[in-house]
């Protein structure tokens, strides 16, 4: 089965698709664009399911390179048999190819390698055919005594032959495999302290063991921190005898043959010596692999809730970064996120100045007439919070607040990036305006920080951090492309997102922006410093113009299709300009009374066909002539905002809440119900039915009913659920 027919079973479409899917791939095509503007190509396959063929791919065509190679290197000793090419090229993973080539990879010096100097091999072939049922083993061994190789006695030939066994036991390709499935099937993850009297946090796995096959991913990683900080030593456990029985079927022929013993006991050191180090390195790797891969979607998952929270428009917001010895940093910001003031207020230990901050805060809201207040929910958070709950109620201002998450804030406003865009504000105050900033658009703010850094998975900094960065900068690419920019506003770090352009290209956007003024036409972006016409086709479709000279600038419809959406409104008698006065409702109907049909999808057919462009595309173009450029953010649960607090005192057993999902992980949810810590949603307790994992439930920024079920007041732990 070639590639593309492995694909289409795999992902259960044509081989059609994969073949037009993999072309527009190979020709240098972003997977945004192929997902938005490439849908009659692909079958209207998704961006989800575009990237995770695209990475399948890759893997493919990596094992098809490795087998051509691995049969050229035993082609190359003239070992190459055409059972074995045949078995190579019918394997399915590298680690089956790995195994095949194992008996010829050329090794270091081994036990083996120097008992065939020696001239042994003859000698482990006459012991491994086992076809002797009488006589003596050491005269046997005896004829190969070599003193000229050091081959001084029958049993020192006896040994190195039975190395040379041993060797060929852990090298055969079909024992390794099947020793390795046996381990993991019936094999334990053994842990234990390095020093039981100390308290840590993995007390839990002090003496513990768990089946290989059934530990979760959360431990997994767990163990592998413990063990990497020194506090716990980890096992891999197996059943020796019957791993010994299980090599003995490939191995032993015979039972009365002379050589059984010795046969017996070479089995046992191959599996030791040999098989067993590595089979452990391999189920632990085999472990971690799958632990980190689920822990990086959980944290892509997370992430494209954060990023695709939706934006809070319109608003003049006060933002709040909380501190205790330093104060809080306030910073006002305009509609736009424009910075109009600044200042410190001191409402926290050691100063307590209530009195001083509302004075301060008074002043600000009058002034730039604030409607809501954002406050970071980090070291302090809870304490400002109750400070501007009771400001707000005593003076009856129509304000609302919300807790903003700060993770990555102080990357951010740190970083070289900030630095660049606000050199004369020092690095609290960057923090305390981003913070603002998320909450207006958290999209264009957090893609300026390191998506590693936005902090909301488990285990982050332990996991490969290769594989992390790959798949968030996939999650902020198609989120980004997903919503749209507005070409003459947007960041460099917002642009270097869309599909087609990198860091140089945003830059160079930015500067032909700043000498030129406005864009007014998508196409003078080809007269940017190193925009081509390849990067213009990926690109022009993602960036909006809110007031350019052409109507359809505006939306998500690509140049290439200006033409046909032209004719379509001429057709239907839309005046164009109504694409800035917020779209045409009635369009859909305009198609069905023009093609006199109840039935939208045949119109849109017919249309399409007469306007030589595909349904698809057609399609989409209405849905933009209906609701231009639509943000698809605003599906999302809207911000919970505030005007009270509660302290942990508050809290009574069976009260219920509502709350916002901040993380989610593979043991359940936490969530923000305005006390200091955020509550814990065990998987169990979200659902009456049986669910795999909370992503099935929730999502980071989710708005859920919940109710307590336990309070620890010692660790400030609080349990919820959502059985209601």
């Amino acid at each position: 089965m070639d590639i593309i027919q492995k694909l289409a079973a795999e992902f259960k479409i044509k081989t059609m698709q994969v073949e037009h899917t993999v072309e527009l791939i190979d020709e240098g095509n972003t997977i945004p664009f192929i997902a938005r503007y490439r849908k009659e190509v692909t079958g209207g396959l998704s961006d989800v399911t575009l990237r995770d063929l695209d990475e399948r791919l890759k893997y493919l065509r990596n094992l098809e390179e490795r087998k051509e190679e691995v049969i050229r290197l035993i082609d190359e000793q003239g070992k190459l048999t055409e059972e074995l090419k045949q078995e190579i090229q019918k394997a399915e993973v590298l680690q089956r190819v790995e195994d095949l080539y194992k008996p010829f990879k050329q090794k270091k010096a081994t036990r083996a390698s120097k008992a065939k100097e020696k001239g042994l091999e003859p000698l482990a072939m006459i012991i491994y055919a086992q076809a002797k049922t009488e006589g003596d083993i050491l005269e046997e061994a005896a004829a190969f005594i070599n003193p000229e190789k050091e081959v001084e006695t029958a049993e020192e030939a006896l040994k190195g032959a039975l190395d040379i066994i041993a060797e060929m036991i852990a090298d055969d390709p079909e024992i390794t495999k099947e020793v390795r499935e046996k381990t993991f099937a019936s094999g334990t993850i053994q842990t234990e302290a390095t020093d039981p009297e100390e308290k840590t946090v993995y007390e839990m796995y002090y003496d513990r063991s768990e089946a290989l096959s059934k530990i979760p991913n959360h431990r997994v990683l767990a163990i592998n921190r413990g063990e990497k900080e020194k506090k716990l030593k980890v096992k891999v456990l197996v059943n020796v005898d019957e791993i010994h029985e299980l090599i003995a079927k490939s191995v032993i022929r015979s039972e009365k043959s002379i050589f059984y013993p010795c046969l017996q006991d070479t089995i046992a050191d191959a599996y030791k010596r040999l098989m067993a180090p590595s089979i452990e390195r391999e189920m632990r790797n085999l472990l971690t692999e799958r632990a980190e891969a689920e822990a990086v979607k959980i944290f892509a998952k997370n992430t494209e809730s954060l990023l695709m929270a939706p934006p809070v428009k319109g608003k003049k917001v006060l933002s709040i970064d909380p501190g205790y010895r330093t104060g809080c940093k306030v910073a006002v910001l305009e509609e736009t996120g424009k910075l109009r003031a600044y200042t410190t207020i001191y409402p926290t230990e050691p100063k307590n100045d209530i009195a001083g901050t509302e004075a301060v805060l008074k002043k600000m809201v009058e002034k730039f007439g604030v409607e809501i207040i954002a406050i970071g929910n980090g070291t302090a958070s809870r304490e400002t919070e109750e400070v501007v709950a009771n400001f707000i109620k005593k003076n009856g201002y129509d304000i609302q607040y919300t807790i903003v998450n700060e993770a990555g804030a102080s990357v951010y406003s740190a970083s070289k990036l900030a630095t660049e865009e606000y050199p004369d504000l020092d690095v609290t105050t960057r923090g305390a305006m981003s913070l603002g900033r998320r909450l207006q658009d958290p999209l264009a703010e957090l893609v300026k920080i390191d998506p590693k850094s936005i902090g909301v998975g488990q285990y982050q900094h332990d996991i490969n951090q290769k594989l992390l960065e790959g798949a968030l900068t996939n999650v902020v690419e198609d989120c980004v492309n997903r919503v749209g920019v507005d070409l003459n506003t947007a960041s460099p770090s917002l642009l270097s997102y869309i599909a087609g352009i990198n860091m140089g290209i945003a830059k160079n956007i930015v500067n032909y922006r700043e000498e030129n003024g406005k864009f007014t036409d998508r196409k003078q972006l080809m007269k940017v410093s190193k925009l081509g016409e390849k990067a213009f086709n990926q690109c022009a479709g993602f960036l909006r113009i809110a007031d350019g000279k052409n109507p359809l600038d505006a939306t998500s419809v690509h140049p290439e299709s200006y033409g046909a959406a032209s004719a379509m409104m001429e057709k239907l008698g839309v005046d164009p300009e109504t694409i800035r006065a917020g779209g045409d409702k009635t369009i859909e109907e305009k198609i069905k009374n023009e093609y006199k049909t109840k039935n939208l999808s045949k119109a849109i057919g017919q249309m399409a066909e007469e306007l030589g462009v595909g349904e698809m595309t057609l399609a989409d173009i209405v849905e933009e002539m209906k609701k231009p450029a639509r943000d698809p953010r605003e599906d999302a649960p809207p911000v919970v905002f505030r005007n009270d607090v509660k302290s942990f005192d508050d809290l009574k057993i069976d009260m219920e809440m509502t709350g916002t999902v901040r993380n989610v992980v593979d043991f359940g949810a936490f969530v923000d119900i305005g006390v200091k810590n955020d509550g814990l949603v065990h998987i169990s307790q979200m659902s009456d039915k049986y669910i795999k994992h909370p992503m099935d439930v929730v999502s980071v920024g989710d708005t859920v009913k919940v109710k307590i079920i336990s309070i620890d007041k010692e660790k400030m732990k609080v349990g919820l659920t959502m059985k209601l």
